[in-house]
């Protein structure tokens, strides 16, 4: 993220300011090779581009591109394979060889224009999980229906009472949020549509930032969304701040 991406200070402000960061890969490959890639990021705020390679099979290769900055390259074929799911993140990106440290970033910093239900809920069991296995740090998490609410609400109980995790869950008022009124968690009953709106799992690991992890999605038509997920600390410090301001405002 660059020094002028800080204004921010909504979720809808974030996840507009993502929208506007589209990336482009240039694909340099014989003509057509470019579609399997084009269609596996169908659902991301990524332009494919083609440029014809007169040379034909393993050559074709990918190059990924941020504001025209070059972020890396890597042949189309690995590439295929490495973005069949499910994708599974290195903790420390500095272990990573370059080329694949440039793909993580940029799906780190891809908003997602379409998701299901489907993708979303395994996207917040990761993070639930990631959690759990780190233990500490802080959770905050929004739900949008009642339904929902009571899916999880045990799992936050268990993630309460036998971890150090600060949670902090987010409810509309419909939900009967009494049943963890005995747990050791924060509950706020929030009347507030810029926290209601979104679908959100929020979570910093307490160390050196490297299990931080965030979700942040609008649902656009019932069941389908826009959002993110993302591993940028700094993002992911600054929806943190989006939900406290407004949980602070409420309250006032």
């Amino acid at each position: 993220m660059t020094p002028t991406d800080t204004g921010a200070t909504t979720l809808g402000g974030i996840l507009a300011e993502v929208a506007r960061r589209r990336k482009t890969v240039v694909v340099y490959a014989p003509n057509g090779t470019e579609r399997d890639l084009a269609a596996t990021l169908a659902t991301r705020n990524v332009t494919v581009e083609h440029r014809t390679l007169p040379t034909i099979g393993d050559d074709a290769f990918v190059v990924v591109r941020d504001d025209g900055r070059f972020r890396g390259a890597i042949s189309l074929a690995d590439l295929l394979v490495f973005l069949a799911p499910p994708i599974e993140r290195p903790g420390d990106l500095d272990s990573v060889d370059l080329e694949h440290r440039a793909i993580f970033e940029l799906l780190d910093e891809t908003l997602f224009v379409t998701l299901d239900r489907r993708q979303l809920l395994a996207t917040s069991r990761e993070f639930e999980d990631r959690a759990w296995r780190t233990g500490r740090g802080r959770l905050h998490v929004g739900f949008q229906s009642p339904d929902a609410f009571a899916a999880q609400a045990e799992l936050y109980r268990r993630l309460a009472t036998t971890t150090d995790i600060d949670v902090h869950v987010y409810v509309d008022s419909a939900v009967d949020a009494d049943r963890l009124d005995d747990a050791p968690l924060t509950v706020h009953v929030e009347p507030s549509d810029e926290i209601g709106r979104y679908w959100f799992v929020l979570f910093e690991d307490g160390g050196d930032g490297a299990q931080n992890c965030g979700l942040v999605a609008e649902e656009t038509a019932p069941g389908q969304y826009r959002g993110i997920w993302t591993y940028d600390r700094e993002l992911i410090a600054r929806a943190f701040a989006a939900v406290e301001r407004v949980n602070s405002a409420h309250r006032s």
